[in-house]
């Protein structure tokens, strides 16, 4: 079987199944034995000195062992890599904890605080309703990149090893490729590499939302936004998605307590928004995913 009829049917399954509660409730989801394993290195190796070629070290053995893994699943056959990606592809749950916030922000901002939290990192309690509608948009558009398109991306390149690589590397980056004092170090290589394989997925997801909207954004609109985010790659799928509907992103938030001032996408955009702009990057995204799919059919059917 090709990998578009892999990614088709993992795409299919994903977006039916979603996570199911029940099941991660009895097992382990793959993320997590990645997030352990990643815990361990961490608490072991992240001391002393020469810290960052301990933790270039680490990326070393946590890729070679999720290529390796990879590998061997591959081997069961077509279901079973069919059934992993689908698992480790995050469209359906991303789009539900997004909606999740809107309807949370219906009831009250203080609802809408507790919803926002569980896909966030920055700080909460002192947001309004519109840096929670803020926050939920960015998260749509950045995990749509990292959580979407940057897996199947991997998963057509190099199969259920190349996904499993790219897991593995997003999930260290989430953890420990933080300028913190204790992962400046160990964790430059998580980061670097993390970067360097969302490049082109990045891209690819903020061309995705334009194509999708109407009208089109202006691609060299999208592109200057990009520029000026915080982040190479994540700025991408942000500032098409704030284009797309009409919204100001990024912007001062707080993270352990300190503010920080960073500048508007698409700075002439709503900025007073609420639900109904959540509503609608969740329609965007689903528009997107419908894209991807349609494409990846026909590819099945005319390989």
């Amino acid at each position: 079987m090709s990998i578009s009829a892999v990614v088709t049917i993992a795409m299919a399954l994903d977006a039916w199944l979603g996570e199911p509660r029940w099941l991660w409730q009895k097992l382990p989801h793959p993320a997590v034995l990645m997030g352990r394993a990643i815990d361990v290195l961490d608490l072991r190796w992240n001391t002393g000195r020469v810290r960052r070629a301990k933790g270039v070290a680490a990326i070393v053995l946590l890729g070679g062992a999720a290529l390796i893994t990879g590998a061997m699943l591959a081997q069961f056959g077509t279901v079973v890599t069919a059934v992993v990606a689908a698992i480790l592809i995050a469209h359906r749950s991303l789009c539900d904890h997004v909606a999740a916030v809107a309807s949370a922000l219906r009831l009250s901002v203080g609802d809408g605080r507790a919803a926002v939290a569980m896909i966030v990192g920055r700080d909460t309690r002192d947001m309004d309703a519109a840096a929670v509608t803020r926050a939920a948009i960015e998260s749509a558009a950045e995990n749509f990149s990292d959580g979407v398109v940057a897996p199947l991306f991997w998963l057509t390149l190099g199969g259920l090893p190349g996904l499993m690589l790219y897991k593995m590397i997003n999930t260290a980056d989430s953890m420990i490729g933080h300028l913190t004092p204790r992962h400046a170090q160990f964790g430059w290589a998580a980061a670097r590499l993390d970067d360097l394989m969302n490049l082109i997925p990045a891209r690819i997801s903020a061309l995705l939302i334009a194509l999708v909207s109407r009208p089109w954004p202006r691609w060299t609109d999208i592109s200057r936004d990009a520029r000026q985010h915080r982040s190479p790659n994540a700025g991408w799928p942000e500032a098409a998605m704030a284009r797309a509907i009409g919204v100001a992103l990024s912007g001062p938030r707080a993270y352990h307590g300190q503010m920080q001032d960073h500048p508007f996408v698409n700075p002439d955009g709503l900025r007073q928004s609420g639900p109904i702009q959540i509503d609608a990057a969740v329609t965007v995204l689903w528009r997107a995913w419908t894209m991807i799919f349609a494409i990846s059919v026909l590819f099945t059917l005319f390989q």
